[in-house]
Parts: structure tokens; C-alpha cells; sequence
């Protein structure tokens, strides 16, 4: 049987397959296990239980086998431990995601049912700091050039990018899904990042741009729950509802074919045009029109007249208020998810 041949296996690696290799994947379980499982025979080398259901776990890039999961706090796990070696809780019933910085690597972040998005060093026995949303978090992003910012896909449609020293105002505000932001992954490059949503879609972002730089979308396909980027930056992949991965290209016009000096050339001298010209109003509409479908579009507008109502009550109410309310600043829109901040 499989268990036989298992135990074959193993007597013929020796010792050597005791512990897990680099060349492991890890995976969270609702069982309340964490299985590390290796890419070449498939089988589990080794397995940790805990007391409560994992929902997520990410590794410790260039450790050689510290990995963090995250269930009713945060647990990081050695490989060579059979229990967690540190143990992190501030206030969530539950921690929904946590990923470890990929250039501070001591770095992680989680994000919990409370709407906290939690900071914590892996060195010391508590957390750092905690920011609490306005709505709830559902997939954290570092980016991997700049070891300070990261990117967190929330409920309320949007993108913010952060930076961990600064956690009273986002840096950027992405905006133009119309529905709850699910995943999100940062290119290996850092200068863009790509997110799925609940409105079925996947768009890329620029690092600092607000709006989307390009929009993904098919009839068949569903929900968007998970995306990345693959690792040479060509690619992002999508798995959605309807059980399926698509893999698309990070840059539309790009030819899959090789490509001579020459066409390079002409490809750069257009690219090159088009961000001479982006502010002249004709090639900015061009720059900036994708096709949508039509409850996209029709969403999209619906959330274009709220915001405009929204913002002029906020002037009515501002105008009529007395003096001394009235010199009062008006919110940041980038300040304006942002409850508190804890330390």
C-alpha cells in the first residue's frame, strides 16, 4: 500500500530526509496542523499541531526554516521545534493572514477579524505596533525594494500602501474596484503590484499610482481570490471561483515571441512617447480607457455620484458651521480609514 512504499522511501534517503528541506512548501490546514510538505516525492515530511485552525502561513525568506502561521494570534515555528517559538496576540479573535517582510526579514505583519493590521520582530517577545481600519483586511503586500512599505487589499474596495514608520496616513490611496479588494502581490521589481477582487476582476497598480494601470476580466471567469506575480515579472497569475488559474501577461502589448534589437528599439521610443505626451488631455483618455463590463461600469459610476454627493454635503456642512469649526481642516482622504493607532 502507499504507506508501505512511504517507508521505502525513506530508508532509501536516509537520514538526511529527517528534517524538511529549502526546497519545502509549507501549507496551513483546518485540521489545526501546519504540513510541510517537499516538492519532489510530495509526501508530508514533517507536521505540527496546534490547538486551533491555521488560516494562513508564510516562511522567513533565507532562515532555513522558521515560518509564522497565523490562527487565534501568531505562531513562529523552527523546523526544528515541535511547538511554536514565539507566540504573538493583541486583542483579534482571529488573525486572517500574516506575511514576513522580504528585505527585514525579522519584520511580519498580520492582519485580524478586529480590522487590525498588527506589526511584530520576530526577535522580541511582542508586537510593535497595531493599526485599526476601518473595514477589514483581507491580504498584506510588502514591497520587496523598499523594506519599509507595504500594501494591504481591504473590504471597503480599495488598496493603501503604507509606511510601518508611519502608520497615521497611508501613502497612497489605489482605488477603482468596485467591490471587496481580496489578494494582493508586489512584483519582484517593487515598481508595481497586482490585486483580485470580489468583483471579478484582476487590475495592476503602479507603485504610487491611484488608479489602476490595467484591468483583467473574462466572462466566464468568477470571484478573484488569490493573484501573484511570477518571478520574472512577465506574468500574473489569478485563481478565481469558477476553479481556475489564468495566467495573463503583466503587460498587455508585450509579444510572447522573442524580440529583435530593432523591434526592442521601437517598442521603448513608443513607450517613450506615450509618457512625453500622458498629460495632453487626448492621450490621457486613451491612456486611461479599458473596457469593463457593464455591472462593473454601472458600479463604478453609482460609487463616482456617491463619492461627488459625499463631498459636497461635506462642503455644505463645513460652509454653515460656525467660525470656529469651520477653520477646521477637512480629513485627508488618505487619512480617512485609519481609526487608530496602537502602540
Amino acid at each position: 500500500g502507499d504507506e508501505d512504499d512511504d517507508d521505502d522511501d525513506d530508508d532509501d534517503n536516509g537520514d538526511d530526509d529527517d528534517q524538511p528541506t529549502a526546497a519545502a512548501l509549507a501549507s496551513a490546514a483546518a485540521d489545526a496542523s501546519d504540513a510541510r510538505k517537499t516538492t519532489n516525492s510530495g509526501g508530508v515530511v514533517q507536521q505540527w499541531l496546534f490547538d486551533s485552525a491555521l488560516a494562513d502561513v508564510d516562511a522567513q525568506r533565507g532562515s532555513g526554516g522558521v515560518f509564522a502561521t497565523a490562527s487565534t494570534g501568531v505562531q513562529v515555528w523552527d523546523v526544528s521545534h515541535s511547538s511554536p517559538i514565539h507566540s504573538f496576540e493583541w486583542g483579534a479573535e482571529s488573525v486572517t493572514t500574516t506575511r514576513f517582510n522580504v528585505v527585514d526579514t525579522n519584520v511580519l505583519a498580520s492582519a485580524g477579524s478586529d480590522r487590525s493590521v498588527v506589526l511584530y520582530d520576530v526577535r522580541g517577545s511582542s508586537a510593535i505596533r497595531k493599526l485599526v481600519m476601518t473595514m477589514r483586511t483581507n491580504a498584506i503586500a510588502w514591497n520587496p525594494m523598499e523594506s519599509f512599505n507595504f500594501t494591504i487589499a481591504n473590504e471597503d474596495h480599495n488598496c493603501y500602501t503604507f509606511d510601518m514608520r508611519r502608520l497615521s496616513t497611508a501613502l497612497t490611496v489605489h482605488k477603482d474596484h468596485v467591490s471587496a479588494v481580496l489578494d494582493v502581490d508586489y512584483s519582484p521589481t517593487g515598481e508595481e503590484f497586482t490585486t483580485g477582487s470580489y468583483d471579478r476582476t484582476v487590475r495592476i497598480f503602479k507603485r504610487g499610482g491611484g488608479h489602476s494601470r490595467d484591468v483583467y476580466h473574462t466572462k466566464r471567469m468568477q470571484r478573484v481570490f488569490a493573484v501573484r506575480y511570477s518571478a520574472d515579472s512577465r506574468f500574473v497569475l489569478s485563481g478565481s471561483d469558477d476553479a481556475n488559474v489564468r495566467v495573463w501577461k503583466a503587460v498587455a502589448s508585450a509579444p510572447l515571441r522573442p524580440v529583435s534589437a530593432k523591434e526592442r528599439r521601437a517598442m521603448e521610443y513608443r513607450d517613450a512617447l506615450k509618457q512625453k505626451y500622458a498629460h495632453a488631455p487626448e492621450v490621457r483618455r486613451v491612456l486611461r480607457s479599458h473596457h469593463l463590463p457593464k455591472p462593473i461600469y454601472k458600479a463604478r459610476k453609482l460609487k463616482h455620484e456617491m463619492a461627488v454627493a459625499e463631498k459636497r454635503k461635506a462642503d455644505n456642512v463645513r460652509r454653515h458651521a460656525p467660525p470656529e469649526k469651520r477653520a477646521k481642516r477637512p480629513t485627508a482622504e488618505r487619512a480617512k480609514p485609519v481609526v487608530a493607532e496602537q502602540q
